[in-house]
């Protein structure tokens, strides 16, 4: 019988996130997610945390602490997008997509890193996204922000590899969500022309990739970038 765990997945409360969170829960481990909005999803620990702010990130920790103990994988999945070309993008636009998905990954990492530097394990899983290595006309706040948290794992696949904790990548494709739900017939039409696989991913097929970097068979593998994009940024 595996040995429960305690996971933290930031934004598990829809999407992805909550995919990854149940997945981890489905295989028995003790499963806390943050949320911004919305409700806590039902039979997992929700902690309201907007991970822009350090003070709410170190509370959520503590919450989450006191009821699970110490966070032995993370996975980094809480992000936004504010969409639109380069010449209309406005200072805000640019900045608060950096610092929700590449700072408040800083954030929910460092604060996560301290216990397992004690413990001399743990994983550390960060979601990407294909935009980052393929780029996307009207996301260059996006892309820069996910491109960011390729750079920051490998540091810290460097900085941390010692003391037994991975720090690895999942760069997802277009998947099936509420977020991607909203672009019209024609646009999903075009998207999926460009994948070899011909279709859109399922959130539990992301879950399966961050599930198998954050179990014992993946303990020798630290610093990769994982696509999960039915092929369509191969080369990258």
């Amino acid at each position: 019988m595996p040995v429960s765990r305690s996971v933290l997945v930031t934004g598990g409360n829809r999407g992805i996130g909550l995919a990854i969170a149940r997945a981890f829960a489905e295989a028995g481990d003790k499963v806390a997610v943050t949320y911004r909005s919305g409700e806590p999803p039902e039979g997992l620990l929700g902690v309201r945390c907007d991970i822009t702010d350090g003070e709410q990130v170190d509370q959520a920790f503590k919450e989450i602490e006191a009821a699970h103990g110490p966070v032995e994988v993370l996975v980094a999945n809480a992000g936004i997008t504010r969409d639109t070309l380069l010449l209309r993008m406005s200072e805000d636009d640019f900045t608060s997509v950096l610092d929700t998905n590449l700072t408040g990954t800083f954030r929910v990492v460092k604060r996560a890193s301290k216990a397992m530097l004690r413990a001399r394990k743990g994983r550390v899983v960060l979601i990407s996204s294909v935009v980052g290595l393929l780029g996307s006309a009207g996301q260059a706040n996006y892309a820069a922000s996910k491109a960011g948290l390729v750079g920051f794992a490998r540091s810290l696949a460097r900085e941390l590899g010692s003391r037994n904790i991975t720090v690895n990548v999942v760069a997802p494709g277009f998947v099936d969500t509420d977020m991607t739900a909203v672009l019209g017939e024609e646009r999903r039409a075009e998207i999926v022309s460009q994948v070899p696989l011909a279709r859109y991913a399922q959130p539990e097929e992301i879950a399966a990739a961050v599930r198998f970097l954050s179990s014992d068979d993946a303990a020798y593998i630290t610093g990769a970038v994982i696509p999960v994009d039915g092929g369509l940024g191969m080369g990258h």
